[in-house]
């Protein structure tokens, strides 16, 4: 049924499925430009679209070909950090600077510097009448030849100059002897000289990063949106993927991303460019829009594009998918999905049904397994129910290995929270799953467990709160975290259960939590959790 990644998938041309989500994104008109979604949501597969259709006006810019590793772990911003000084000027003009690179490279493709000449000729014809824009062209000249190195060479010289006019600058002043104390001296320290010097280097540093300047290139924007990009018949696109890679500490990337936000934000002043930003969902909720960028949290949210797939959307992916793949195969099967899967009974219900029973409504789950299933069809017309039933252990086992993968980068050691469930009964009463929820937070005093950190915080209101919380106030942090991805179900009433995929925000509520409610591992993670009905 194909791959399960979109880098590797070899039906994501052949069978690609025009979900709400790719119109969206593809849309001229529609404005939504950030593509949020859970890992297997689809994310990859619909930049990865835009590419094949519109090869020639699709830029893809690639984290790791923008030394974006090397920013984040370089001593001066790792320092700069430490003194709390607000980088988003100088990361900002980083993101515009790279938009603006990488959008006049694809749309001249200069190769040599007659070309380049010629190209600079061109813009300024077109806004001589206007000596503010002519001025913008400036921003090109003042780099020279260095304007057409790669972005990532451009991107360490920006670098490197802004730490040699740091250093440079501050050598002048009567706090370099200090300096050295000072960046050694911890936040929580009470010897208020070295604060007084500490405070004296953060502004000193901070005054340097407000003195990026972002008017050129403020006006830059407005002459490729005015006299070069300036045509619905040549739409762009600007793709940007893997931004969840583990590059340094959260709190760097999570400002280096933000900023990226912020400078997509500003570059909708281009009608035909879309820059689109594909991001997992936890990596969004905590970038923490509101306490730096002025109240503009709503902004962000209103242009982001939250990938949810409905059953019926899954069931015509896996019909276009499962006839893509017959027809490349070897397998004897006429037909698409109807064909493959087995009769449906009174007993064992509709085996498409049965399929997305066990998968979290993503597109990734469900090519896991179907291709576990398919494994069992070569040689046959048809899978019966026992090819069903026989995939489940392997499959439960990559969904389990998945979603520690997914979550350990914000939660580190969660494998042995989901361990916590091993052998128990899968649907739970409040008393019973209290008592797995107690051994969670006693998991703080595992030596050998390396998420302390994240379940003292979840735990938090367990160890200190009063008589009078009640169970919601005591356990809602941990019962949230294992609801919201997708591990546990909850039934109000005791019997029907809503995963955070029907129902996004059922935890948040203490009314989802009578007495008479019922908590369930989700079938995907049972079978490899030794868990039984």
């Amino acid at each position: 049924m194909g791959g399960e990644q979109a880098e590797a998938d070899p039906l994501l041309e052949k069978a690609f499925f025009d979900s709400v989500a790719y119109e969206r994104i593809r849309s001229h008109e529609d404005r939504h430009c950030f593509l949020i979604g859970r890992t297997g949501s689809g994310k990859s597969a619909i930049l990865k679209r835009i590419e094949e259709e519109f090869p020639e006006r699709t830029i893809r810019i690639s984290p790791d070909d923008l030394s974006l590793p090397y920013i984040l772990n370089l001593g001066l911003i790792r320092r700069l950090n430490e003194l709390d000084v607000h980088l988003d000027p100088f990361l900002m003009l980083l993101w515009r600077h790279i938009f603006i690179v990488e959008l006049i490279r694809h749309r001249y493709k200069p190769r040599s510097n007659a070309e380049r000449q010629t190209m600079l000729e061109t813009l300024r014809t077109l806004v001589r009448r206007d000596p503010t824009k002519e001025r913008a062209l400036e921003y090109i000249s003042q780099f020279g030849d260095r304007f057409w190195n790669e972005t990532s060479i451009q991107v360490r010289e920006m670098i490197e100059q802004f730490e040699t006019t740091a250093d440079t600058t501050i050598k002048g002043t009567s706090i370099v002897p200090h300096l050295g104390a000072v960046l050694s001296v911890q936040k929580d320290s009470k010897e208020f000289s070295s604060f007084e010097v500490r405070r004296e280097v953060t502004e000193h540093y901070q005054h340097i990063v407000n003195q990026t300047q972002l008017a050129d290139l403020s006006k830059m924007i407005e002459v490729l949106n005015n006299e070069v990009f300036n045509s619905p018949k040549e739409f762009w696109y600007i793709v940007i993927d893997d931004l969840d890679k583990d590059w340094a500490d959260e709190s760097l990337s999570n400002d280096l991303i933000r900023c990226l936000f912020r400078a997509v934000l500003d570059l909708q002043r281009l009608r035909y460019v879309k820059i689109v930003i594909a991001l997992r969902t936890n990596i969004f909720e905590h970038l923490n829009f509101g306490s730096k960028t002025g109240g503009q949290e709503e902004k962000f949210r209103s242009l982001r594009s939250v990938i949810r797939w409905s059953p019926t959307e899954l069931r015509a992916l896996a019909e276009q998918r499962v006839a893509a793949a017959i027809v490349q195969s070897d397998l004897e099967i006429t037909g698409g999905m109807k064909a493959l899967l087995p009769e449906g009974s009174k007993k064992r219900g509709d085996p498409m049904d049965y399929l997305l029973s066990y998968t979290l409504l993503r597109p990734r789950d469900l090519i896991a397994f179907v291709n576990q299933c398919l494994e069992r069809a070569v040689g046959k017309t048809r899978l019966t129910w026992s090819d069903l039933d026989a995939a489940i252990p392997e499959y439960s086992r990559n969904r389990l290995l998945a979603l520690r993968d997914e979550w350990k980068p914000t939660f580190p050691g969660i494998e042995k929270v989901f361990d916590k469930f091993r052998s128990h009964n899968r649907s739970m009463n409040l008393r019973e799953f209290t008592e797995i929820l107690d051994e969670i937070a006693l998991l703080v005093s595992d030596r050998d467990f390396e998420g302390t950190r994240w379940v003292l915080l979840l735990a938090d209101p367990l160890w200190s709160g009063s008589l009078t919380d009640t169970w919601f106030d005591s356990y809602r942090m941990i019962v949230k975290l294992l609801y919201d991805i997708g591990f546990i179900g909850i039934a109000k009433d005791g019997r029907t259960f809503k995963y955070s995929y029907e129902e996004m925000n059922m935890a948040d509520s203490e009314l989802s939590f009578p007495d008479t409610v019922q908590f369930q591992v989700h079938k995907a993670f049972a079978t490899a959790l030794d868990i039984t009905g």
